[in-house]
């Protein structure tokens, strides 16, 4: 499928989102982040996602320089572009019914790096790293990123990266827990794409669950938890794959999941 500032690919039902603007680092303009906001409505039959970026870079951030995007500036400009572009992209990944990763092949700065952490596995190059770089400019970070970090790896360590605004390396936000894995450069791509495809041959409709709440339980209680959990299970025990993993299990063989 074609897009000015992205490519989409689903291939064996694994879907990737490349930001495609190399020669800015994948800065995220304003037609970018819906140009990603319109190609997750058109992931058809994809039972997994990969996120990752053309070139030496994953996000630089926000595009600032010229053209639509003068409209950012300012004040009003930035809330505008939140509100109108931005958060409704980032809204839409969170809520997506299939399992996510992202694959951080370079620095991923300001919503860049939202857009590297949003995903639910985030596996990085050992050149990647993250930056909250608002503070040094005079702002203050968004696309989520102190409901997101302060969950990641805590409130000090998300003060630390917003006040302090210094580059987070990819061996250190695993140690910190804000990652999956970090992996060689050029295994990047291979590692990501067998996770996918793991995921993508799992059982889709529970995956989907699972996801629904695990976000929910960071902001419930835990008789909700268990009610929103006995839901899913409703759910999920309905689904085609409940009764092939049943199925399975009784016959001793491996479940053919078909992610219905």
């Amino acid at each position: 499928m074609e897009f000015e500032n992205i490519k989409l690919d689903i291939t064996d039902q694994v879907a990737t989102i490349t930001l495609n603007k190399p020669e800015r680092l994948n800065a995220c303009s304003l037609d970018m982040a819906d140009d990603i906001n319109d190609a997750l409505d058109r992931l058809s039959d994809a039972r997994a996602l990969v996120i990752t970026g053309e070139g030496k870079g994953f996000c630089s951030g926000a595009d600032l320089q010229g053209g639509r995007d003068s409209e950012i500036s300012g004040g009003q400009g930035s809330y505008k572009a939140l509100m109108l572009h931005y958060n409704p992209m980032l809204l839409k990944l969170h809520k997506l019914n299939i399992p996510t990763i992202s694959a951080v092949n370079g620095p991923a700065a300001g919503v860049g790096c939202s857009i590297g952490l949003a995903p639910d596995f985030v596996v990085a190059s050992e050149k990647a790293y993250f930056l909250q770089a608002f503070v040094n400019i005079g702002l203050v970070p968004d696309g989520g990123a102190s409901w997101m970090l302060t969950r990641l790896v805590g409130k000090a360590r998300a003060t630390e990266l917003m006040m302090l605004g210094e580059k987070l390396p990819a061996a250190k936000a695993l140690e910190w827990g804000a990652i999956h894995k970090v992996v060689e450069a050029d295994a990047l791509m291979d590692e990501a794409m067998a996770l996918a495809k793991r995921l993508a041959g799992g059982p889709t409709v529970a995956l989907g669950v699972m996801r629904k709440n695990l976000t929910e339980a960071l902001e419930c209680d835990y008789a909700t938890a268990l009610l929103r959990e006995a839901e899913g299970q409703r759910i999920a025990g309905d689904s085609e794959d409940a009764r092939e993993g049943a199925l399975s299990f009784l016959q001793k063989r491996k479940s053919e999941f078909k992610g219905k």
